[in-house]
């Protein structure tokens, strides 16, 4: 079964066997990546393989984010392997509730879109529960001829202090940067610029510098001639992770032919390091950030993403009456957003 909303301009369709938003269309074209094997019966039929591989596709929440290392469930959590209830559904926006808690908590989501708003909104209202987890949003963007991103400042960036999946490397283990070049295995590279012809598989974490407020990640897409635009607020979500998957992952069912992928991970977790080590301190928290969402009561995560016509490098977003956007040629850009699912 599949869920479909749509407004003037936009339209998506949902997954609510795994929560998985498998396709994301504005002004009519494409922003996110499903993987190539979803309709692929081998792969489907394959119960070693988790449902959130099997069925991988677009953007979906993730808690605990990564490896589950502390209850054992699959990787990314519930959220990304299990049912989604529909509880209310127009054509505009659907409410679900993911059927299994998450330690005790309840999770709802609420996504909607509006006419003539180059946007999905997404709200998700944690109730309940003991302890804490890790939580991501996990959109992966397509790029057929790579691209480059452009962010709100970083406090610092980080990378894996070793490999986690086998596969050539695009970033250098272990560094901790505050700038944009960054050591990679033939020498400094930025790490805003996507690899598009180089086979790499690899993930790095950058820490946001504000406290608080708006957080961006700009896609600047070549081949599409366009920018997906990420948000989230800085003291929900304070690290953005980026994972580069070129045709790196040879194993089953990527069997190297998972490309052009670019994830913009927008999160509350250690990076890569896994729910254990989300738990005490890591890398992330030594950065001045949680790494880790306390459960019990009510919390609230809030997540948007646009695209925009044109590959033209973003400066800074603002949230204004509308979008302000200014970019680093000095030229403005007004869209229309509904500022108010950032309240």
């Amino acid at each position: 079964m599949r869920i479909e909303i749509s407004a003037r301009g936009i339209w998506a369709e949902l997954e609510p066997s795994v929560g998985h938003m498998p396709r994301l269309v504005i002004g009519g074209a494409d922003v996110l990546h499903a993987a190539p094997w979803r309709d692929a019966p081998e792969v489907q039929a394959d119960r070693a393989i988790p449902p959130v591989d099997r069925r991988l596709g677009g953007t979906f929440l993730t808690a605990p984010f990564g490896m589950d290392d502390v209850t054992g469930g699959p990787p990314h959590g519930a959220p990304a392997n299990t049912r989604w209830v529909t509880k209310r559904q127009t054509a505009q926006s659907l409410h679900w509730r993911l059927a299994q808690s998450v330690n005790g908590a309840r999770i709802d989501g609420h996504i909607w879109v509006r006419d003539d708003e180059p946007a999905i909104y997404q709200r998700h209202v944690i109730s309940g529960g003991a302890g804490a987890t890790t939580l991501a949003h996990h959109p992966m963007i397509h790029m057929a001829e790579g691209g480059f991103v452009r962010c709100a400042p970083k406090r610092a960036t980080l990378t894996e202090p070793s490999r986690l999946e086998p596969g050539a490397q695009y970033w250098g283990s272990g560094q901790r940067i505050t700038g944009w070049m960054i050591d990679g295995p033939s020498g400094p590279v930025d790490l805003r610029d996507y690899p598009h012809d180089t086979p790499c598989e690899d993930f790095l974490t950058m820490v946001e510098q504000a406290q608080s407020g708006l957080g961006w990640t700009a896609v600047h897409r070549h081949a599409e001639n366009d920018t997906i635009l990420c948000l989230k607020l800085c003291e929900e979500l304070p690290v953005t992770m980026l994972w580069v998957s070129n045709g790196g992952r040879a194993y089953t069912p990527w069997n190297g032919r998972h490309r052009g992928v670019l994830g913009v991970e927008d999160g509350c977790t250690a990076g890569g390091a896994g729910f254990a080590a989300a738990l005490r301190d890591n890398r992330v928290s030594d950065e001045g950030v949680p790494s880790a969402l306390p459960l019990g009561g009510q919390r609230v995560i809030r997540h948007a993403i646009l695209r925009l016509n044109g590959a033209r490098p973003i400066a800074q977003v603002a949230l204004a009456r509308g979008l302000h956007i200014t970019y680093e040629d000095g030229g403005t850009h007004e869209v229309p957003f509904d500022v108010e699912a950032f309240a």
